[in-house]
């Protein structure tokens, strides 16, 4: 563990307390081992002037939903000092009372609301305090022996035991420092909990973090001699989405399944012993809110239905029915993690941020409870104290804000071919927007880029390369553990050749982007489309499929081939559930497909000019591929969840159609 204090950027702050206290706040922040997702939380005291000009001491303490390795001056939630400071002298005090207490405090009613640690950080007399949650300590603390390793290693320090955060740690600490010099003591260890440090100089607060947990690495550095497994091993993607399922079933909503299977995750979950080590519970009583108290242990190859996922269900509501007060409600059941032996680490969420938090807890988790393992034993808190963190009244008031109504996608996977521009692209753009993990297939290496600049994935993939196709559907599952749409948009129009005059290249071609390859992605998918929640085949056809126009005929052939197989796959697939329907556009000129020469030769052949073309429907509207992708998207959702088989035209009233 190594200082980042850089003199030259703290110079630039040495006149301003609350920049400075930004600066080393990222400082911890920027560290994982020290603080992740929201974790830890920081503070100093200013005396400002009020409205009246009158002066006020000021903590400007760390605010509920910032994160310390990006949090700036608007994160921090300005207290008066002295109110804050005396509510540690109260006997008792509900955490909905002090949350309460705590917002009339704020000179500032439009701030956020400040840390549940506020009073702590108010009692403390130093200007700047520290507060991280840091892997080696806390591993340190989570041991059979670990009080007297604390107490051998941090004699200049005040250890505390485990009590709920809030309230009752103030009380705790209140009492205990007041018969203490502060100044004596570099920082409070609090046990299964993290570290306090504080100073009137930011840069003696921070450095004394840096150095609590440095003697904490170098301990662990000299009695852990053997390295934590790693191992490289397959996985059958097929069995992925059904653990996928599986937990999208027992939560009642789609959930991604992120794979975690790094040699680290790999070798973590090919322990023998790793059954009975990770399910202790969490190495900080913090992390249940986002993982649960533990993972699901999932064998290397599950059932069909993936029956360990229900007997968690079971264990969750028995574990709820022994710690619950006849108020509290129970939260979903559903695991928020697993290990799946032999294979890695699983985080499953609503969103790739959930699962890529939770990802990142577990692996801090498998360090801390294998090094653990590696110091003598390895032990969490009893699962009464998690539950009580769990079912904390202040967390379960964060949770009801965040319960929202989701996006119609939330959870959802979805492939789109064609994703490089124009429809496809735009189907992306949509897909994403109400929800869904978005891959996009196209040939286009570009794709790749473009999409990422959005927080999508792309894959450079010829739709036309049956193996290419199935390798990105594989990689799809791999990625984020199933498949609920897919969207066959790939294709290419060539016209201005009559039938006597159609080249042999242009028919071939033409087929087999526009009907083949939908054909062999459909074959590949469906297996994966199976094992989906609310599964959806979206097929891109075309006007020309009611109403062909003459030089077109490989086009027009290859979209009413394609509708044709869009027919069959409803009547083939209603009984497992996914519903199979086209949109029929026409006359989307923001697309790939259209070139300048070829909406100039079309319009000709109309005797119109390129803008009368574009509007020549019964609406006088112009299509863009934006209207074409919400319709999909639209499709897929809920308020087409009873139709399939059905052909939609997007095309503004044609009259040939009609």
């Amino acid at each position: 563990m190594k200082s980042r204090w850089s003199e030259d950027d703290a110079r630039k702050h040495a006149d301003d307390p609350l920049a400075m206290r930004v600066y080393t706040s990222r400082l911890l922040g920027a560290d994982e081992n020290l603080v992740m997702h929201g974790g830890g939380n920081t503070s100093v005291k200013i005396t400002e002037t009020d409205f009246f000009d009158d002066p006020v001491d000021v903590l400007y303490v760390k605010g509920s939903g910032w994160d310390l390795k990006t949090i700036e001056k608007a994160g921090f939630a300005p207290l008066r000092l002295e109110p804050t400071r005396r509510l540690a002298t109260l006997d008792t005090l509900s955490d909905l009372n002090m949350a309460r207490l705590l917002r009339s405090f704020l000179l500032d009613p439009g701030a956020p609301s400040p840390s549940v640690e506020a009073i702590l950080h108010a009692i403390v007399p130093a200007r700047f305090v520290d507060h991280t949650h840091a892997d080696a300590v806390v591993t340190l603390t989570n041991n059979p022996g670990g009080e007297a390793i604390i107490a051998e290693l941090y004699p200049d320090c005040l250890v505390l035991p485990y009590v709920m955060p809030g309230f009752v740690l103030s009380k705790q600490v209140a009492d205990a420092i007041c018969d203490v010099d502060l100044s004596a003591i570099k920082g409070i260890i609090l046990l299964h909990h993290g570290v306090f440090t504080f100073s009137d100089d930011a840069r003696i607060a921070y450095e004394n973090m840096i150095e609590l947990v440095d003697r904490a690495d170098q301990l662990i550095a000299e009695r852990v001699k053997s390295p934590h497994p790693e191992r490289e091993l397959a996985v059958e993607p097929l069995e992925l989405a059904r653990i996928r399922r599986a937990v999208s079933l027992a939560r009642k909503r789609p959930q991604l399944a992120m794979l975690d299977r790094s040699p680290s995750a790999q070798g973590y979950a090919s322990r023998a012993d790793v059954a009975s080590i990770a399910t202790r519970g969490p190495i900080t009583p913090d992390h249940v809110i986002r993982t649960k108290r533990i993972p699901v242990i999932i064998p290397e190859s599950p059932g069909q239905d993936v029956p360990e996922v229900d007997a968690f269900v079971r264990a969750y509501e028995e574990y709820f029915r022994e710690h619950a007060s006849p108020a509290q409600t129970m939260l979903d059941p559903a695991p928020r993690a697993a290990v799946w032996l032999n294979k890695g680490c699983i985080a499953f969420g609503s969103s790739q941020q959930e699962c890529e938090i939770i990802a990142d807890i577990a692996r801090h988790t498998r360090w801390a409870v294998q090094t653990g393992e590696a110091l003598g034993g390895w032990q969490a808190l009893s699962p009464a104290e998690i539950f009580e963190l769990e079912y904390w009244s202040l967390e379960q008031a964060k949770l009801a804000k965040s319960r929202a109504t989701q996006p119609v996608h939330q959870g959802k996977v979805a492939i789109v071919t064609g994703a490089h521009s124009g429809i496809g692209r735009a189907t992306c753009e949509a897909l994403a927007a109400d929800g869904a993990a978005v891959v996009g297939l196209d040939k286009h290496s570009d794709v790749v880029d473009s999409l990422a600049e959005q927080g999508l994935v792309g894959i450079q993939c010829d739709v036309t390369d049956t193996e290419a196709v199935r390798n990105a559907i594989e990689q799809t599952i791999l990625t984020f553990g199933g498949l609920d749409i897919i969207v066959c948009n790939a294709g290419i129009f060539r016209s201005g050749e009559r039938i006597e005059e159609l080249s042999e290249q242009t028919w071939d071609q033409t087929l087999a982007v526009n009907l083949t390859s939908a054909q062999r992605f459909m074959t590949a998918a469906i297996p994966y489309l199976k094992l989906g929640c609310d599964a959806s085949i979206l097929i891109v056809g075309s006007r020309n499929v009611h109403a062909p126009g003459p030089a077109a005929a490989a086009y027009s052939v290859s979209k009413a081939a394609l509708t044709q197989l869009a027919r069959i796959a409803a009547l083939e697939l209603a009984g497992d559930g996914i519903r199979v329907n086209i949109v029929h556009p026409d006359a989307v000129f923001d697309t790939g497909v259209w070139t300048d020469e070829a909406l100039k030769r079309s319009a000709e052949r109309y005797g119109m000019t390129v803008e009368q073309y574009k509007t020549k429907n019964l609406l006088k509207k112009e299509i863009n591929a934006r209207q074409v992708a919400q319709m999909l998207s639209t499709i897929a959702g809920p308020v087409f969840a009873s139709t399939t088989g059905a052909q939609i035209p997007i095309d503004g009233g044609d009259v040939r159609v009609i």
